[in-house]
Formats: C-alpha cells, structure tokens, sequence
C-alpha cells in the first residue's frame, strides 16, 4: 500500500486505501465504515456485524466490493454443479481475483483440483496477499491447490493454443473443466475496451479451445444479456442457460453458463 491514506471524519465516507497506476489505467481500494479492533473478525462482512466494505475501483468504474458475495459464489457452484457428477478433481480456472469471494468458494469445496486464477491488476493481488482483502482469501491463497498468475485472462486463454501443432513445438497447455470468469461487469458494460475481445467469437472460441471436452464456461454479469447467450450457441456451447441472482436495487446480477460439447 502506498501512504498517506485518506482519512474520513464521516464514518459514511469512502476511505481511500491505495490507489496505484499501472498499464491498464488507474485502480481504488476503497474502505465504507469503520474497522473493528475487537477479536472475531472473520473472512468478510455478515448478518449483524460492524465490520467495514471494501470496494475496488477501475479508471472510476465501480466494480465490486465485499458487500454481497452471492453472485460470485454462485459463479463457482453452478460451475461445478454443471460438471458431470463423475468428474475426479476438475481443474478449474478464475478469470480475476476480484475481493476473493469466488476463490474462496472454490477452495472452500474439496470437489476441485487445480485452482488458477489470473489476475492482471498487482495491485488486487497485493490487496489479498498483505493488505485488508485477505481476511476473505487468505486460506485460499495458502491451499496448495491454488496458484495466482499475473496475466490479462484474454492473452491467457489464448496462449498456447497453437503450441504442439508442429515438429519441436512445445506441448499444447492442460485444459481446464471450468473457466469462471469476472473481470468486468459483464460482458455489455467491459472495463477497457482491451476485454472487448474475450466476448467476441474469437475470444469465445479461445474459452472453447481451453475447456476440456464436458468443461463448463460461466461468466458472471451485472445483467443478464440474451445477445451473449445467442453469441454463445454461435460459438459452439450447448446447454446454455442464464442464472439470475437478486439484488437490493435494479436488475439482478446473472451467471451465464455454456457447455463444450465432448
């Protein structure tokens, strides 16, 4: 984290923790309420407690905080729900780190093999690994399943996929049983326009390459979108079908999921 931090009189005032430039703009971590000192802090905010709601911000867009983590954790359940029932140790990979909810609802479920979760922001990794968001990922990030790569998901999903097609090639990467992925509000309201492509055919098609036959693509939005359940069937997925979860005010959040034939 880098000093002097924001100070706020009015316990109703964001409190800036860090904010940091990097080569995809500018990203907040911002703090609503005030800490408790007092002993049981657990991982993330619940029913009745004081403890405070952190929030990130990218290049002035709102994009999450620890408020409510339903969504994000459906993100991960209903991936592993639309697996086949006889699936050993499905490797599973998390398209950003976000405030942890999703990784650590996935390390929370013995079910799930590998656990990779690309992050591009250091600055989010940071936040989990020294500063207030690992109170909902700390256990997750020391589970020995999970690995955190520094990487823009879209050049990760593609990366590889022409590799072992010719003589001396390295080997082609281990696919993955179930992509979820957050990294923007969805795929109608993108963070920079660089992410634009992870929803394009291309972009799908990459999903698709990585996916092992069976293998689950669910990815969360802010609203639900019948342009990218169509742009789905169009890029090869079946069973596609849109999980809507309830929010306090305006559309529900959603979690699309699509199926790679085998």
């Amino acid at each position: 984290m880098h000093p002097p931090y924001d100070t706020a009189a009015d316990p109703d005032r964001p409190v800036t923790l860090d904010r940091r430039e990097g080569p995809y703009g500018e990203v907040v971590l911002r703090r609503r309420g005030e800490e408790d000192p007092g002993p049981g802090t657990g991982p993330g905010p619940g029913p009745g407690t004081a403890q405070p709601v952190f929030e990130i911000i990218a290049n002035g867009c709102f994009l999450m905080d620890t408020s409510d983590g339903r969504s994000e954790r459906l993100l991960i359940r209903a991936a592993l729900n639309a697996l086949p029932a006889d699936r050993r140790a499905p490797a599973l990979l998390i398209g950003g780190l976000g405030v942890g909810f999703s990784l650590a609802e996935a390390a929370a479920e013995p079910r799930w093999g590998r656990i990779v979760v690309v992050e591009r922001e250091e600055a989010v990794i940071d936040w989990h690994r020294t500063g207030p968001l690992g109170r909902i990922s700390a256990a997750a990030l020391a589970d020995p399943r999970t690995e955190v790569i520094r990487a823009d998901l879209v050049a990760h999903l593609h990366s590889g996929l022409h590799s072992g097609l010719h003589s001396g090639a390295a080997a082609a990467p281990e696919p993955y049983d179930a992509l979820c992925l957050d990294i923007d509000n969805g795929p109608d309201w993108t963070v920079t326009e660089d992410n634009d492509g992870l929803y394009s055919p291309a972009g799908l098609a990459a999903c698709r390459a990585r996916l092992a036959p069976g293998g689950v693509l669910a990815v969360w939005s802010a609203q639900p979108s019948s342009a990218f359940e169509e742009a789905l069937r169009n890029a090869g997925f079946t069973g596609v079908r849109t999980e809507e979860i309830s929010v306090a005010r305006g559309v529900p959040d959603a979690v699309h999921l699509a199926i790679r034939g085998a």
